[in-house]
This record gives C-alpha cells, structure tokens and sequence, in this order.
C-alpha cells in the first residue's frame, strides 16, 4: 500500500532534519523540535498546510536576523547532503522559509533560493518575488537561464512559468509573457532534458493565455534540431488538443481523406469504477505514407445538464495503410480534479484535429 505524500513528514525524517540543523546551530536547543512540529493538529494537515506549519517552526528555530537565517539554510542543505539526504520536494519548507520571511530582503533571498534550489526545488517559493519584484526578478531569471547549474537554470524557466501547478500564478505573465521569452530563448537548447521539459511546460502554459504567441514561438523553433522539435511539440500539446489549424499544420497532421468506420460502444451501460470499451477502424485514402494523430474525447455530463469535452491522446503514427482497427478503454474512476454525475455521456474520435460521429453511452454511480 502506497504511502500519502504528506505521510513522509514523520518522525524519522525530522530526526534526519534534527541532526542537520543541530550541527549547523549548536548553541540552540532543538530538543523541542518534535513537540512543535507534531501538534495535535498536525495530523489533519494535508501535505501543503504541513509544508508551511514546519516553516513557522523553523522561523522559531533560526536566527531571528534575516541574512543569517539564510545562511543558515544553506548551511543545513549541506549538512544534509552529508548525511546522505538526496535532492527531494519534502525540504520544499526551506525556500518556503525565505518566501515567507524574506519578501522584503530581494537581493539576500534570492541568492538564497539560487543556492537552495540545487537541493529543493525553489520555484514555488520564487514567484512571490517575480509578483513584488517583476522587472528585477525576471532580470535576475535571465542571468540564471546562462548559469553553469542545471537546476539554476530549470529554476528560471519553471519559477517563471505563467501557470505553474500547485503554485500561485503569475498574473502579469498570464496576460503578457514576451518578459520571459529571453529565458526560454536562453534554455529551449539547453544539453540537460529536464530544463528542456520546463522549456516545454512553460511554453504549454503560454498556449493556454496566448496562442498566438506560442504558435510563434513554436513555428520559429520547429525545423531546427530533432531535441527543440519534440520540446516544441510537448509545449504546444494544449493547442494540438484544441485542433489548433496553425499547430497541425506545422506538424503535417492534414485530416484530408481521413474518415472512420464501424464506430461502436461495447458496454453503453457503465457503471463508475467500469471502464468504458470501444472501437472503430480508421480509413486512410492518402497512399503516400502520412502522420495520423488519434485522439478521442469524452463529454462529461455536468450538473447544469450540458457537457463539457475532455480530449485524450491514443498514438501518433507514420503510416500507408488504408484501414487501421483501434481498440480502446477508458477508466471511470474518482479522482480529486474531476466530479462525474450520473447520465448521458457521449465520446468522440479526432483524427488529426477532425473531430467525427459522438456515440452516448450511459453512466451510473
């Protein structure tokens, strides 16, 4: 049985994290450490209210003089990586820390982050600053997109992204995202795959608030290299979804003669925790080989009686044969970002952008 991520906040992770922040501040009793962080209402938490319950501790551990708080930080990552603790999100409560306490310390905690963020990951606690700060820290995210650290760099494009989940967004670069373009320029070549997935990500948060600024970005790097191609085709998966004319085209996904046959539900009666069967044979009258991207989407039946769409990706193929036979499934099971309601539904098949017949089929809980 897998454990909840809040659950790794127990009682042998605090006395690794003990041990660290006693050989960095000797003189300070810290023997009262596990009484305040294991309150009685810390069990209710969820993983983010636990996060931020163990930063105001921390504020009640650490030197009240912000800077060498800081450099404190930065001391017990390091004693950490001693001890043998590897880069993971459970220490995300350190540049929490410098995002809570240090808004009006710029320059001290943002040399900070750039320093923690090798360890934990700072781009939540980052954005606070690019918010109050806007044009010095993006300045600041620009000089490091050319930093010798990869996960400096990472944190320039990630920290920057417009709609980065589970984090506040960026109002001012959801409305314009051209501040943070010289970043992604900097990095969408970079020789680490995980900054070119930021890269990625970034670029998909752009296609949600401004298309047509991805869709340039996109047709300016597409045709480069094979690397920049698959990170622009994984930034512009949210257009690519939408059947966005523009973002098919760029990638020769033309639906002309494509059409689908023997279109059928096996079980139209499901209940939920079923998984929905169906299948349909997709007729290609092009004989010169062709990329065809199967999809299909699902319309959930909302409470107000209308539907709203849900697109999923099947394959993408390179192919010359006249007639391809898919079957599918979907699972209809609960899960916290989607609420279903009992009726109607209906899914659909996309071939390249063209979205073909809807069959219903009936859902109960």
């Amino acid at each position: 049985m897998s454990t909840a991520l809040k659950d790794r906040y127990n009682l042998s992770f605090f006395k690794t994290f003990e041990t660290a922040l006693h050989e960095v501040t000797p003189k300070v009793d810290t023997s009262h450490l596990f009484t305040q962080i294991f309150t009685n209402e810390f069990k209710e938490f969820e993983l983010k209210q636990r996060m931020y319950h163990v930063t105001k501790v921390l504020h009640d551990v650490l030197d009240k003089d912000f800077p060498i708080a800081c450099n404190q930080l930065v001391q017990v990552t390091e004693a950490l990586k001693q001890l043998g603790v590897g880069e993971n999100f459970e220490y995300m409560f350190l540049p929490d820390f410098v995002a809570t306490y240090g808004l009006n310390h710029f320059n001290t905690s943002i040399e900070t982050l750039a320093k923690i963020t090798s360890f934990t990951s700072a781009e939540f606690a980052v954005r606070p600053f690019i918010i109050k700060y806007p044009n010095k820290a993006i300045a600041k995210m620009l000089e490091w997109s050319s930093h010798k650290d990869s996960k400096i760099r990472r944190l320039a494009s990630e920290g920057s992204r417009p709609r980065l989940p589970w984090a506040m967004a960026l109002p001012q670069l959801k409305s314009d995202p051209s501040p943070a373009i010289p970043i992604l320029e900097n990095l969408k070549d970079d020789n680490d795959e995980v900054v070119r997935r930021s890269v990625a990500n970034h670029l998909n948060d752009i296609c949600k608030d401004n298309p047509a600024v991805a869709t340039s970005l996109a047709k300016k790097w597409h045709g480069q290299t094979q690397d920049l191609n698959a990170l622009v085709k994984h930034g512009v998966r949210t257009l690519l979804k939408q059947g966005h004319p523009e973002i098919l085209t760029l990638f020769g996904l033309d639906a002309n003669k494509l059409d689908i046959s023997n279109f059928s539900v096996a079980n139209p009666d499901i209940q939920m925790g079923e998984r929905l069967r169906f299948s349909f044979d997709i007729l290609n009258g092009q004989k010169a080989s062709r990329s065809v991207r199967i999809e299909f989407a699902i319309y959930l039946l909302k409470q107000n009686g209308s539907h709203s769409k849900k697109v999923f990706k099947i394959s993408e193929r390179t192919t010359t044969d006249s007639s391809i036979t898919i079957t599918k499934e979907h699972h209809f099971k609960p899960i916290t970002t989607r609420v279903y309601h009992p009726g109607m539904h209906f899914v659909s098949v996309i071939l390249n952008g063209k979205e073909f017949d809807r069959l219903s089929f009936q859902l109960s809980m």
